[in-house]
């Protein structure tokens, strides 16, 4: 089922894949919006961004939410993945390095499929939390 060699059984709760990714740039919000189609100034105008009170542009929350489901993605390959829900609690700013960790947290059979569940978070360099969520992955015997 996997594009990887994860199996169900080799799989357990308490497992954990973590992923850092290089330093957050305009660049890279530029970039996403472009992708994206989410234009939103506060992503890509400093003057604009400054106006409203923050210190600069800041990162979009899908952009983090993004990173997060690629350690999903990475770990049991694109097609596993069955649900993915986050909650975003703080902003992320050119230079925050995240992390992003996916753990398991049960592992179960449901309509045919073995699954496992997955608690997420993306924090910055300084552990402050971005993200926080869940995924299921469906996996192979």
């Amino acid at each position: 089922m996997s594009g990887t060699n994860v199996s169900y059984a080799g799989v357990q709760v308490g497992d954990e894949r973590t992923a850092e990714f290089p330093a957050l740039t305009r660049t890279m919000f530029v970039r996403y919006a472009g992708a994206s189609g989410d234009f939103n100034p506060m992503h890509h105008d400093d003057t604009i961004a400054a106006q409203v009170g923050n210190p600069s542009v800041f990162g979009h929350g899908m952009l983090s939410m993004g990173l997060a489901a690629r350690v999903v993605k990475d770990w049991f390959g694109p097609e596993a993945i069955r649900r993915l829900q986050v909650r975003f609690s703080k902003q992320v700013w050119p230079g925050d390095v995240l992390t992003c960790t996916a753990v398991v947290t049960g592992k179960r059979e449901e309509g045919g499929e073995h699954l496992v569940d997955l608690d997420l978070t993306v924090a910055n360099q300084n552990g402050d939390q971005a993200i926080s969520g869940a995924a299921t992955a469906a996996v192979g015997t």
